[in-house]
């Protein structure tokens, strides 16, 4: 068998996070209290589920996949407000989003995820001087 690959769908809950993700017949999933917790309980349940196959993951093989209120709860780095400006978006509107208020259309999703997009590029071509 070739190893899987996998993507992980991951949840802001009221009080918690959650993941999950679905190989082919197996169904991989775990929570946690904070992102940290859960990024081990994941590569835990991952590399659980797969033992008997003799693969072991390591965090980069997982491609994750968020909502936007989960997305902007891990990253809170990311300034909104900063964010809507570069993407010519209502800045309200993004909150709403953001605290799903409001559920985005496929295009605003890919609006926002491409600003997010050139924010991370950008941000991994800076080099400082030492």
């Amino acid at each position: 068998m070739k190893k899987p690959k996998i993507s992980i769908t991951i949840l802001k809950e009221k009080t918690e996070y959650s993941a999950y993700a679905k190989v082919k017949t197996t169904f991989i999933g775990t929570q946690a209290r904070n992102y940290n917790e859960l990024k081990k309980n994941i590569l835990d349940a991952v590399t659980l589920s797969f033992e008997e196959e003799g693969f072991m993951y390591q965090w980069d093989e997982l491609k994750l996949v968020f909502d936007l209120p989960s997305f902007f709860a891990f990253y809170k780095v990311i300034n909104a407000k900063a964010l809507s400006e570069r993407i010519g978006m209502n800045q309200s509107l993004l909150a709403q989003y953001i605290n799903g208020h409001k559920t985005p259309s496929k295009d605003q999703t890919k609006r926002i995820l491409t600003g997010v997009r050139q924010i991370g590029k950008e941000l991994s071509e800076i080099r400082f001087l030492l």
